[in-house]
């Protein structure tokens, strides 16, 4: 699948990096590095592996949203266990969504957000600023190993 996306180039980076974002197991970041390493315009992969990662944890945050307390209890998660989580999500709030862009872990905390009901614009904020970090990143490291 990954030589299909990148064959694709922007629109492939754009379909993985929303993947990614959601509960599928796929790496946007892998993505990104085969494009800017084959000499793709940079800021252009970093726009569109942003907005895709974005919209996905976006799609994450309203996959929470849905959820029901009810539900999780049938998974055999206790009440208090639920409270304690939101209790740190309350305390902590929209600026978690800054860790959306962690492997694995991110995914959860969008999910977690949504379905904890922090507010959408504050939290879809912290995320974009989070996934676009990643990305810039991964571009200086990319730059940074192409120079030695």
């Amino acid at each position: 699948m990954l030589e299909f996306l990148l064959e694709y180039g922007l629109i492939g980076l754009f379909i993985g990096s929303f993947l990614a974002a959601t509960v599928v197991p796929f790496s946007a970041d892998v993505l990104l590095v085969g494009l800017l390493a084959a000499g793709i315009e940079p800021w252009s992969a970093i726009i569109v592996a942003t907005l895709g990662n974005w919209i996905g944890g976006a799609t994450s945050y309203g996959i929470g949203r849905l959820g029901k307390w009810g539900w999780i209890e049938k998974l055999h998660v206790s009440r208090e266990s639920l409270e304690k989580q939101k209790a740190k999500i309350d305390r902590f709030g929209a600026p978690i969504a800054l860790l959306s862009w962690v492997p694995f872990v991110g995914d959860v905390f969008a999910v977690a957000l949504g379905f904890y009901r922090v507010k959408f614009l504050p939290a879809m904020i912290w995320m974009l600023i989070g996934k676009a970090a990643r990305f810039v990143a991964w571009y200086y490291v990319v730059y940074v190993f192409q120079m030695l």
